[in-house]
């Protein structure tokens, strides 16, 4: 066991070592075999008491004021006490523990803690030190981070850069791959190759390398019953614990998969399975790209019967996107017969706007050429992954979780008070109306459209523009909007008749 050497060397006596350790920031605590001799002011503070007495007179009266546990909440032992190990002459650091007196429960540290042998001596007995560094604001952080990304729906890694190991899993990715977490968690990038089969996985991998974004390509993640799995990965810099760091998030393109090789099978198998396909999908002339079919999920996408869409240029309907997106989808189709997974946002009619991935693929169908396009709605996934890395981002850089809005909000609902209500409401349609009353249910947008006989994604427009008619910045707010007022599945004519009476 190594023995570290005192900055500065060879102190003459105790007395002298406690006035150049008083000053630190950082807690010191100086024993023996056996007897705490001395706390510095910021070690008192770190452990709540006014006074070194106050943390004990001996290392066993300190175990009794004070309850320690390791992160993963289990006690420590006698023997496993940092005071204990400092005062054996044990060499450690970044022992990381939580602090808890006794005497007063809601004290509550948590403490980064590393031991140094002291070239000074009290009475024969050789001193040691316990430096002390509070990182309670970290590990809270640290805490409230776990819970955001565990709950994210977005199936998602987070890799160390130091040693490509993977370090975070959430449950949409285990769900998605079918492994358990312990089958992910200090696995190496070339163990569990999130970027296999990657179009320029070298180029990939050198900007993990260099903690550089990496922008969404596809690969074949390998998944835990030995098949492979076709996702769009894409890669994200953040800091975590001050570590640098890549969060992974995916996009599962097996249902995409599935409907191309149906779709190679055969002609009649792909008439079939492009009526059928739950993937919008349109196909158009190669030389004019104009449109000669649609399934009925494009259909859905675009907001337009399949008779409004047939006959006419992509380009006039804003299915490719607008310049200088457009431009490069078509030069891509002319001069390699095939595009994969490029983002767009098309701008749909009533000024909807959809975000997008779009693939083509050059067919032969009843003799002619044509271009097969699917698309894929990542409308969900782009809010979800913002909302992933923004919370990773103000979690490891603020404490600040909620709005100050929002707060208020959840105080008055917690106090049942009635509040007016708002001259933003009475700006809702009766259609808006309904639907922000379904969302104070807690209803998902498909629920709400099947109880209102509507389709989702109306709902979803209907739920955009009630967020900015009433000024709120997502559905929770929304809902507690709701629920403040207490209109939570009342109808519409209910509504207007209390707004009457009120």
């Amino acid at each position: 066991m190594s023995k570290a050497t005192s900055p500065p060397a060879a102190l003459a006596d105790l007395d002298q070592l406690r006035q150049i350790l008083s000053g630190l920031g950082e807690g010191v605590i100086l024993v023996d075999r056996r007897a705490l001799l001395w706390a510095n002011p910021a070690a008192c503070t770190m452990h709540d008491v006014q006074a070194p007495e106050q943390l004990g007179r001996t290392i066993a009266e300190y175990r009794k004021l004070f309850r320690l546990k390791y992160r993963n909440h289990r006690p420590l032992t006698a023997a496993q006490y940092p005071l204990q190990r400092a005062a054996s002459g044990e060499a450690f650091r970044d022992v990381v523990v939580e602090v808890q007196s006794r005497a007063d429960p809601a004290s509550h540290r948590v403490h980064r803690l590393r031991s140094q042998a002291i070239d000074a001596r009290q009475g024969g007995t050789v001193v040691h030190a316990l430096f002390v560094t509070d990182v309670t604001d970290w590990a809270s952080s640290e805490q409230r981070f776990e819970k955001a990304f565990g709950a994210n729906p977005a199936p998602a890694l987070i890799c160390r850069v130091a040693d490509l190991r993977y370090v975070k899993v959430n449950a949409g990715f285990l769900q998605m791959t079918g492994y358990a977490s312990e089958q992910v968690l200090g696995r190496s990038i070339y163990e569990l190759d999130v970027l296999a089969q990657a179009r320029d996985r070298d180029t990939a991998i050198a900007r993990l390398t260099a903690w550089q974004t990496i922008g969404q390509t596809e690969a074949e993640l390998a998944v835990a019953d030995g098949s492979g799995k076709l996702v769009v990965v894409a890669g994200q810099p953040i800091e975590m614990a001050d570590e640098a760091c890549m969060l992974f998030t995916f996009i599962d393109l097996e249902p995409r998969r599935r409907v191309e090789l149906a779709l190679r099978h055969s002609e009649e198998k792909f008439a079939k399975a492009f009526a059928m396909s739950p993937v919008p999908a349109i196909v158009c002339r190669a030389d004019s790209l104009e449109i000669t079919d649609v399934n009925e999920a494009a259909s859905t996408l675009v907001g337009r019967p399949p008779d409004e869409l047939v006959a006419r240029p992509l380009a006039a309907l804003g299915l490719l996107g607008a310049a200088p997106e457009k431009g490069r989808v078509v030069a891509q189709i002319g001069a390699h017969g095939r595009v994969r997974n490029a983002e767009l946002t098309l701008a749909l009619r009533e000024g909807e706007s959809v975000d997008v991935l779009v693939s083509a693929e050059t067919v032969r169908i009843d003799g002619r050429d044509c271009v097969l396009l699917a698309y894929l709605d990542i409308t969900h996934r782009k809010r979800r992954e913002l909302e992933l890395a923004d919370a990773v981002e103000a979690i490891m850089q603020d404490a600040s979780w909620f709005s100050r809005p929002l707060i208020e909000r959840l105080a008055r609902v917690r106090r049942g008070d009635a509040p007016a209500e708002p001259a933003e409401l009475a700006s809702l349609t009766r259609r808006e109306g309904d639907v922000l009353a379904l969302i104070g249910e807690g209803l998902a947008d498909k629920a709400i459209a099947t109880r209102l006989h509507l389709s989702p994604r109306t709902v979803r427009n209907h739920a955009t523009s009630i967020y900015a008619k009433l000024g709120v910045r997502g559905r929770a707010e929304a809902m507690l909007w709701a629920r403040e007022l207490g209109m939570q599945g009342l109808p519409a004519s209910t509504r207007r008749s209390r707004r009457g009476r009120a």
